[in-house]
């Protein structure tokens, strides 16, 4: 729990490092230009098919006619922005993260490294193709684990369970393999990921509970049209800031734990690497 908790703390301060801020432009830009962009192209006519769809079906007209004897019509225009916010927000998400992972964990990793660990040997033991791979394979898994989920969130615990679950188990995932790509060899990434699993688990669902917020900023979006645009980047910077956090946080604690690891008895460590 020390490590836990000391780690998390000293993610927050590094967040306010000027080199991190100065990173974290970098993703941040390109992930509001790519979401800004799209939104712009396709908001309108994703609207338009949305709303088209919900009028031709069935269930929808009764919902409608519901709707109009109960007074909540209002509601009619907001149930389209909802559904397209809905579809939306995991590939956001995953976009976010995939921008933190590629352009600054490595770089995150070479700050604390340097300025926390500077005698910890750096033994390589992932390359940038088995981390791709790697990444590729976790995000596959995650998608489908959402998509074969679906039904389930129509029960409220889990429609606030299973999300936090699913990304942070992607979060540890990824995060997890890119900090220990350098430093840690391929049986000591397997020790430490095996023996602190659970508290990079709700490390990873901590994480990917906060990035539940910009939800609430992309419904925003829905209610008031007008401050859409404005909305967007908004809620892209947060995304954003979330994983830089999450990156920050996985490196002090992972990096610790290797520290120690490698102080223990030899025969662990021998143990580790069979």
């Amino acid at each position: 729990m020390k490590l836990f908790v000391d780690s998390f703390w000293r993610a927050l301060a590094y967040c306010l490092h000027p080199k991190v801020i100065m990173l974290s432009l970098l993703p941040l830009i390109l992930m509001a230009v790519i979401v800004t962009g799209l939104g712009a192209l396709y908001w309108e006519q994703a609207l338009s098919a949305v709303r088209t769809g919900m009028e031709a079906g069935p269930v929808m007209s009764w919902a409608w006619t519901w709707l109009e004897r109960v007074g909540l019509m209002n509601l009619k225009a907001v149930l389209a922005p909802l559904v397209i916010i809905l579809a939306v927000t995991p590939v956001v998400m995953v976009m976010s993260l995939l921008a933190v992972s590629f352009m600054m964990t490595p770089a995150l990793v070479s700050l604390v490294g340097t300025r926390r660990f500077p005698k910890l040997e750096r033994k390589h033991g992932g390359s940038l193709g088995q981390s791709v791979l790697w990444t590729l394979m976790s995000v596959i898994l995650a998608m489908g684990a959402l998509i074969l989920t679906l039904p389930l969130w129509w029960v409220p615990p889990l429609a606030i369970l299973l999300p936090a679950l699913i990304w942070g188990w992607l979060t540890y995932r990824v995060m997890s393999y890119d900090v220990l790509a350098e430093h840690a060899s391929s049986p000591e990434r397997v020790e430490l990921m095996k023996r602190y699993r659970f508290q990079l688990l709700g490390m990873g669902v901590l994480t990917g509970a906060m990035g539940a917020a910009p939800s609430l900023v992309w419904a925003s979006g829905a209610l008031f049209a007008a401050a859409f645009v404005i909305l967007i980047p908004i809620a892209v910077w947060i995304y954003t800031l979330v994983f830089i956090f999450s990156a920050l946080w996985f490196v002090h604690f992972l990096l610790l734990a290797l520290s120690q690891l490698r102080e223990e008895p030899i025969t662990i460590l021998n143990e580790a690497q069979l």
